[in-house]
């Protein structure tokens, strides 16, 4: 049946709306085009003017009742911090119903039991829904790196007569029916810059250079559709276009392959961060988390003071997000997965007792020594130094320099040797390179050497890196995060910094020069080698463990076995003509 005369059927049939007016205001169509349709589906004999449905109008609308529901609800959920370090988004209490309980009762409402749900992160939290609803998980290995289109290829065998639906979405009444025929994909009527898909009067989808009616996610596909999609998803997927959303799909060159269904805005609420679940429920109990009552309790405010709350790019060992509130700006650090197991976060807040009043770091507000969740002031108008500007280099050892020269003495060390046996038991596995034991063993062959060389023993940063050094406006540099900082060799120090750069051998020793200031002797420039093969050692052991629970940063694992290998060879040979 066409679309119109489907939507005709449907709330004539479904919503038992029989007067042509009531129609019209219903549908936005005109009392023409009202009677026009509805004089066809007479002809057609689906109805009795007047009356109801004849025979062949209750067989139709009996065999067309939607049979299935797939939710998406394997992602991260990444704007939703802090919410998401304790609960899936899918989870998230609105009115005290979580919205993934709600869709589930508003598939039930309309006669739809088979529902599968796709999950991934935190996904042993959906597990209580398979007794209390009867519904089956479908597990995806790799949310943390391919996009829904992949969660939705998953359960591709039973897309047809069926909905698609994000988990993330509020509706304040039932978007599902008894009745479904013609495919649709659902929009706002509210107009965004995000959204280049314009739904006109007929539910025809058009590509728009301007605004275009939000999309809000949702799908019901009939079995020719669902096979054209099936067809897509396997094309898609076959050549890894894994970082795509899967409404992707449904586009070629500019056509839009489903009708469209608007909604009104006020009748659905997307929730995709802290802020949009305030406004629709500010009581919500997962707006109570650790992270908020922290800011709460520091800076003496209500949570609903607290806005502009944005994820931060994502950091090796932590999830960070800067909010404002009074308008200022601050970051709240909420520890990453592991990291209670890679940093002692006592240790950490005594070197941040030691360096607080220096005018070079963070001011910290709050720094739970148990935990780890810091909250400090936002360092405004400031961007990452570059390591491949020499400007920026003299500045940050010129910084580190000083810092060293100071001198400062804590209580604990950052045993480099101890830590490269500790991150390489966390793994659990042996290496993945085939070499590694050669390699390590060439590297701790280097230790006498480090030892006997060491002329200063104070407090480093050791993760002195060029993201670290943060420079403003008017020069002014700063060293931030001091997780790893402990009693150590300052040397080490530059070798960090190189190897996180990258360096060649020519740009390290301009590196070790710049520190130096042209007045490094060449036992020291050979010590500072061997630290790079030391920490190519310790990090490429770090990647290995973090790449252990789901986390891959590509070429920088491969970079720091390398310099582990070079360097540790470079130095070894260098010895071995000295020692002749």
């Amino acid at each position: 049946m066409e679309y119109e005369y489907f939507q005709v059927f449907k709330n004539y049939s479904v919503k038992n709306i029989l007067t042509q007016r009531q129609l019209a205001q219903n549908l936005f169509f005109s009392l023409g085009k009202i009677n026009k349709i509805l004089q066809k589906l007479q002809d057609e004999k689906y109805i009795i003017n007047s009356i109801g449905l004849t025979k062949k109008g209750k067989d139709y609308l009996n065999s067309h009742h939607p049979k299935r529901a797939t939710v998406l609800a394997a992602g991260y959920g990444l704007r939703m911090v802090p919410i998401n370090t304790e609960e899936p988004k899918g989870l998230l209490e609105v009115h005290g119903e979580p919205l993934i309980e709600r869709i589930i009762k508003q598939l039930h409402e309309v006669g739809i039991n088979d529902i599968k749900i796709v999950v991934g992160f935190m996904k042993e939290h959906y597990e209580y829904l398979i007794d209390q609803y009867d519904v089956d998980l479908i597990v995806n290995p790799y949310y943390s790196t391919r996009n829904n289109i992949y969660s939705l290829y998953l359960a591709k065998d039973r897309l047809a007569d069926g909905y698609v639906i994000p988990c993330d979405i509020w509706f304040k009444d039932n978007p599902f029916s008894t009745l479904e025929d013609p495919s649709w994909y659902l929009f706002s009527d509210r107009l965004t810059d995000h959204s280049h898909w314009c739904v006109s009067r007929t539910s025809k989808v058009r590509y728009t250079k301007e605004s275009g009616n939000r999309m809000i996610g949702i799908a019901y596909l009939n079995q020719d559709d669902a096979e054209i999609l099936i067809n897509r998803l396997d094309e898609m997927i076959k050549v890894k276009k894994y970082d795509l959303f899967w409404e992707d799909a449904l586009v070629d060159k500019k056509q839009f392959m489903l009708n469209g269904r608007i909604i009104p805005n006020n009748e659905h609420a997307e929730i995709n961060s802290y802020e949009e679940l305030m406004e629709l429920d500010s009581h919500s109990n997962h707006l109570k988390t650790e992270a908020i009552k922290i800011i709460e309790n520091t800076l003496r405010v209500d949570k609903t003071e607290i806005y502009n709350i944005h994820t931060l790019k994502k950091g090796m060992t932590n999830r960070s997000f800067s909010f404002e509130c009074n308008d200022k700006r601050y970051i709240m650090r909420i520890p990453g997965e592991g990291t209670d197991k890679l940093i002692d976060r006592k240790e950490e807040y005594d070197v941040y007792q030691q360096i607080r009043d220096e005018p070079y770091t963070e001011n910290i507000l709050y720094l739970n020594p148990n935990n780890g969740y810091k909250l400090s002031e936002f360092l405004e108008d400031t961007r990452n130094s570059d390591a491949n500007d020499w400007n920026d280099v003299t500045k940050c050892m010129e910084l580190l320099r000083r810092f060293h020269q100071e001198n400062y003495q804590v209580n604990h060390k950052f045993n480099i040797w101890k830590q490269i046996n500790f991150y390489e038991s966390l793994r659990d596995t042996p290496s993945a390179y085939k070499d590694f034991m050669i390699t390590k063993e060439n590297v701790v062959k280097l230790k006498p050497f480090i030892q006997d060389n060491i002329k200063q023993w104070s407090l480093c940063h050791i993760d002195a890196n060029a993201d670290n050094f943060l420079i403003d406006k008017k020069g002014k540099i700063y060293l931030i995060d001091w997780e790893y900082a402990g009693m150590q060799d300052p040397d080490l120090d530059i070798a960090m910094y190189a190897i996180y750069a990258g360096y060649n051998h020519e740009q390290f020793d301009r590196l070790i020069d710049i520190y130096y200031q042209n007045d490094c002797d060449e036992v020291t420039r050979y010590k500072i080698y061997a630290y790079a093969a030391v920490g190519g050692l310790l990090w490429s052991n770090w990647c290995e463990y973090k790449q252990s629970l789901g986390l891959d940063f590509g070429v920088y694992s491969i970079a720091q076995y390398r310099y582990a290998k070079e360097y540790s060879k470079l130095v070894l040979n260098y010895l071995e003509k000295k020692n002749a």
